[in-house]
């Protein structure tokens, strides 16, 4: 499955959510909405990943590891698209962007302590 298939597909879903959210509540997420649900979707996720390398317990184990990091890339991929963000060109375009900026940092042999305390991985605005 290509880039193209997996948005569509992550469309699709989001399209029967919308008509079902019609049919149970009269209306659909709004944007805002969308991203509060996200950041939920988040924050779960962050709990499984703090199981999975052994700092909590959590019912589910690798499924729902699996199937929350399935959820995030569902939503970024319908952000994208509710803000007609042109994500795979996006995305090529930001790792560009990193790989060229990390890559001119390991050349001047910059210490990894100086990276973290600046903001190298951001954009310049």
């Amino acid at each position: 499955m290509d880039f193209d298939e997996v948005k569509q597909q992550a469309i699709r879903i989001h399209d029967l959510y919308d008509e079902l959210n019609r049919r149970e509540r009269g209306r659909v997420w709004t944007r805002t909405e969308f991203v509060l649900g996200f950041m939920g979707d988040v924050g779960d996720l962050a709990k499984l990943i703090m199981a999975e390398e052994g700092a909590r317990e959590h019912p589910g184990g690798r499924p729902a590891l699996e199937h929350e990091l399935a959820d995030c890339l569902w939503s970024v991929l319908i952000l994208a698209h509710r803000y007609n963000v042109d994500l795979e060109s996006a995305f090529h375009r930001t790792m560009a962007e990193l790989d060229e900026r990390i890559s001119t940092r390991l050349s001047q042999g910059g210490a990894p302590s100086t990276w973290a305390s600046s903001t190298w991985w951001h954009r310049p605005q």
